[in-house]
C-alpha cells in the first residue's frame, strides 16, 4: 500500500486570538444589508462562508452564521483557525477546522478575516490577500477588517477574486468624537498610510472638516450630524456611498480607488 500523503500545513502564523461576544456586530449588519454581498449569497449554488481566524472562542462565528442565515437560510459556515488548540466541536450548524490563508482546501463564497492581518507586517498583506482570493469561489468575496475590543470602531476592505472593491468605516455614533478617530482601526493595508499625501489621509481630513462644519446639527444627534457631514464630503468630490435605509451606525464607505495607497504594489494585488 502506498503511504498516505500528509496534508500541507496551514499558511500563516498563530496570532493573539482575542475575541468577544458581539464584537463584530457592525460588520455583520453591513454584510446582511450590502447589496453585492447579499445578492452573491442568495445566488450562489454552493453557499459557503468561512470565518478565518475566529480566535480563542468562536462566539463571533456563531453570530455571523445566525445573521447571514437571515439572507440565505441554507448557508454553510465553517470557522478556520491555524492554532489546533482553538478548533472546537461543531455546534448550531457551524463546523470548525484547522486552516489558514489557503482556506483548508475550501472554495467559499464569502470569507471574513477580522483582526487577523492587523497582526502581520504591512508587506505581508498583498500575498495574504492573493492566497485567499485564489481560493474563493468564482463569484467569491473577501472581507478583511479590524475593530476595537468592544466593536465600537470598525473598518474593512471588501475584495472580489481580482481586486479590492471598497473601504468601509463604521462606528458607534455615541462614543466617537470625530470620523478620523477610526484611523487607529484601519485595515493593515491602510493603517500606515494615514499621512499627508496619501489618499486615505485626505479622505479622513475631509470627513473631519465636514464634521466640524456640521456642528449646527449636533442637537439632533450624531447620526443626523454625520448624514449632513457625509453630504458635505460628497459635495467636495469624494464619492461616499449613499445609504437609503435607516442606519444604526455611522458608516463611511468609498470605492477602493479613493483610498488606494500611493505605492502601486499595494494598490491592486491579484491572485496568483
Amino acid at each position: 500500500m502506498a503511504p498516505s500523503r500528509k496534508a500541507p500545513p496551514p499558511v500563516g502564523t498563530i496570532t493573539r486570538g482575542t475575541t468577544g461576544v458581539n464584537r463584530l456586530r457592525r460588520s455583520d449588519r453591513w454584510l446582511v444589508h450590502d447589496e453585492l454581498v447579499s445578492t452573491t449569497l442568495r445566488e450562489s449554488t454552493t453557499p459557503l462562508v468561512v470565518d478565518l481566524g475566529y480566535g480563542a472562542a468562536p462566539w463571533t462565528t456563531f453570530e455571523l452564521a445566525a445573521r447571514l442565515r437571515t439572507v440565505r437560510p441554507d448557508l454553510e459556515v465553517v470557522g478556520l483557525e491555524i492554532d489546533p488548540a482553538r478548533v472546537v466541536e461543531p455546534r448550531d450548524g457551524v463546523r470548525f477546522a484547522r486552516g489558514g490563508f489557503e482556506l483548508a482546501g475550501l472554495r467559499p463564497t464569502l470569507v471574513r478575516a477580522f483582526n487577523v492581518l492587523r497582526q502581520y507586517p504591512e508587506d505581508a498583506v498583498p500575498d495574504a490577500w492573493s492566497r485567499i482570493q485564489s481560493n474563493l469561489a468564482p463569484d467569491g468575496l473577501l472581507v478583511d477588517g479590524t475593530c476595537d475590543e468592544l466593536g465600537r470602531r470598525c473598518a474593512w476592505v471588501l475584495l472580489d477574486r481580482h481586486r479590492p472593491l471598497s473601504l468601509t468605516l463604521a462606528w458607534d455614533p455615541f462614543t466617537v468624537d470625530r470620523p478620523s478617530d477610526i484611523a487607529e482601526r484601519l485595515p493593515k493595508a491602510l493603517i500606515h498610510r494615514n499621512i499627508p499625501g496619501e489618499r486615505v489621509h485626505s479622505l479622513l481630513t475631509a470627513a473631519d472638516q465636514a464634521w466640524e462644519r456640521s456642528a449646527a446639527m449636533a442637537p439632533y444627534g450624531p447620526r443626523v450630524r454625520w448624514r449632513e457631514a457625509a453630504r458635505m464630503v460628497r459635495a467636495n468630490g469624494f464619492p461616499l456611498r449613499i445609504y437609503r435605509r435607516r442606519m444604526r451606525d455611522c458608516v463611511l464607505s468609498v470605492p477602493w480607488e479613493v483610498v488606494a495607497p500611493s505605492d502601486p504594489a499595494q494598490r491592486s494585488p491579484h491572485p496568483r
